[in-house]
């Protein structure tokens, strides 16, 4: 199958258009029209190969929603003409304890990336979202529900389920005091989920001019880490506290704002490990744990939970010729608050 997309041929090289194949259906694919692509700041940290060594050519995106176009002669999970999302992951061993429960993004063999990894036969390279053609196995795809604006609904495949997982994992709801630190493509869908669960929900910013934005998405509050002091009061208070971000961050002082059993998540991968005080989790038998995505079908259940509350990424539309000046944009934080691709102009 033709496909056009945007790719990186080096490190650090400028995305430019790209003409490609993708396989020819097997039994249980199918295969969609790209409607829109999101931007992942992970898609910018990989194309600029600043974690792990990358695998080139790149067709960087995980986050994606078109239209079914063709299904293979054993495909029973979806019909042609059906909205579908995919997300991070295309395949994964299936046969170890994680796939079997359910949770195919902590593979014992490694789930197979949407893009930048190679595929399970061992030699093709998987090319991801930033295109208007995939062709995908049925059973690493989702529904996409009817009622949501498409280009919203795109960076959830990542971003969304990024904090949906962890807030449903350690029990976020009615009685809990969740605070989210950063509040950014992550953070903001962090608090629009914390909220519709019924935590009382708090963001933590260095950003005054980020509190209208975090009330008006169901922050309770609103703290401003650029004054320590204010971090102080908020000791020993909350019983989970996400953090969303990358850059490299003194941890003690959101340790310190866990209560009892409290548990800090740690989403944002920073470029160093992190220096962590163990009296301070000794102190008030705190954890401190991290979490990566979710399994297909808590994907699903995030999208029906989205559909129910009305629950979108808050997102800029853009054209394909328009991807480098949006990688600047994102790693400059100038971005309210995803950058998605409109397929249809590729």
């Amino acid at each position: 199958m033709k496909a056009q997309g945007y790719v990186v041929h080096s490190a650090g090289a400028q995305l430019e258009p790209f003409e490609f194949d993708r396989r020819q259906l097997r039994p249980r694919d199918v295969a969609l029209e790209i409607y829109y692509s999101g931007i992942c700041h992970s898609d910018i940290h990989q194309a600029r190969e600043e974690w792990d060594p990358a695998i080139f050519p790149m067709v960087p995106g995980h986050e994606i929603v078109g239209k079914v176009i063709e299904i293979g002669s054993q495909v029973s999970k979806f019909k042609v003409g059906e909205l579908i999302g995919v997300g991070v992951f295309i395949d994964s061993c299936r046969n170890c304890s994680s796939c079997m429960a359910g949770l195919e993004q902590y593979c014992l063999e490694d789930m197979t990336g949407t893009y930048n990894s190679i595929e399970r036969d061992g030699k093709t390279i998987a090319f991801g979202g930033y295109s208007n053609r995939f062709v995908i196995d049925e059973d690493y795809a989702v529904h996409v529900p009817t009622n949501l604006e498409l280009a919203g609904v795109a960076p959830l495949m990542c971003a969304g389920i990024t904090l949906y997982s962890p807030l449903k994992h350690w029990q976020a709801g009615p009685g809990k005091k969740v605070a989210i630190m950063g509040l950014g493509g992550l953070g903001h869908m962090g608090v629009k989920f914390s909220h519709a669960l019924g935590a009382e929900t708090t963001v933590f910013s260095h950003s005054p001019e980020k509190e209208a934005d975090a009330k008006a998405m169901g922050a309770d509050h609103f703290v401003l880490t650029s004054n320590a002091s204010e971090l102080k009061k908020h000791r020993k208070s909350f019983d989970l506290i996400l953090n969303t971000i990358s850059a490299q961050i003194d941890l003690e002082p959101y340790l310190q704002a866990l209560k009892l059993d409290g548990t800090l998540v740690v989403i944002g991968l920073p470029g160093k490990p992190y220096e962590v005080a163990a009296g301070t989790l000794l102190g008030q038998r705190r954890s401190l744990a991290g979490s990566m995505i979710g399994g297909v079908s808590e994907l699903q259940e995030m999208l029906n939970f989205c559909s129910t509350h009305n629950i979108l990424c808050d997102v800029e539309v853009i054209k394909v010729d328009y991807i480098n000046q949006a990688f600047d944009r994102t790693v400059a934080s100038d971005v309210k608050y995803r950058f998605v691709i409109d397929a249809k102009t590729f």
